[in-house]
């Protein structure tokens, strides 16, 4: 349930809060706010001065939460986009017959007769994005599989909302097309990460030493990735 508490300073603090069979009052500072778990037998005005003791702390998580919070996409012209770690603009312009996406250094560029709908723009925008990820990842797919020694039956792309790829015993892969927007490096680790699945259908020792066999960066790769994830699921 969402609260709302003015603090002596007259800032107004939203929260949500939740009762539940526990002793203590926990607060924790999510991506949408502030929860708080809280005693089912708590009075409202115990739990509200808890909170106000608390509000410094709050103060400053929330502003760390707000600093790091990744904008959502805009789907118009201006907007920023990631290709292959390269920051570019998306471009769209009105005409009267939809023209095929054409990109060209720092730009993408987008011609179509519903120009201001951001659900249209997006839907091309992404459909470009899958055609050059299913382009990409082939070249990439075929290049560190000679070098591994290993072959793979057939390359699909993912929507995933976590998983960046995937393989199975049929020796199919999955790769994220969101992937695209990563530097070419990330990429190759991810590639050659599911690629090694296919002598190793584990985690094991044995499949990190097949993955450092033509990826030997691969734990530097690993953290880049984990800290490029957020950024790349805005699209």
């Amino acid at each position: 349930m969402s609260h709302a508490l003015t603090l002596p300073s007259g800032d107004q603090l939203h929260y949500q809060l939740e009762r539940r069979q526990r002793r203590t009052v926990g607060l924790k500072i999510t991506s949408s706010g502030l929860v708080i778990h809280a005693p089912k037998r708590i009075s409202q005005d115990q739990l509200e001065s808890i909170i106000a003791q608390k509000a410094d702390w709050i103060r400053k998580k929330l502003a760390v939460l707000a600093e790091n919070k990744i904008a959502e996409m805009q789907w118009q012209h201006g907007e920023k986009l990631l290709f292959l770690g390269y920051a570019i603009t998306l471009v769209v312009e009105h005409n009267a017959r939809s023209k095929a996406v054409e990109y060209a250094p720092g730009i993408l560029q987008l011609a179509m007769p519903n120009h201001q709908d951001q659900t249209s723009v997006a839907r091309k925008v992404i459909q470009w994005y899958k055609k050059q990820a299913l382009n990409d990842f082939t070249r990439r797919l075929e290049i560190f599989s000679s070098k591994l020694g290993v072959s793979f039956v057939s390359l699909s792309l993912s929507n995933a909302g976590s998983r960046w790829g995937s393989c199975n015993s049929r020796k199919e892969i999955r790769l994220n097309w969101r992937l695209l927007q990563a530097p070419p490096h990330i990429i190759n680790y991810v590639v050659c990460h599911e690629l090694a699945h296919l002598k190793e259908m584990n985690h094991s020792a044995k499949f990190w030493a097949v993955v450092a066999s033509i990826y030997p960066d691969y734990k530097l790769a690993e953290k880049e990735l984990k800290a490029l994830s957020a950024n790349l699921h805005r699209l």
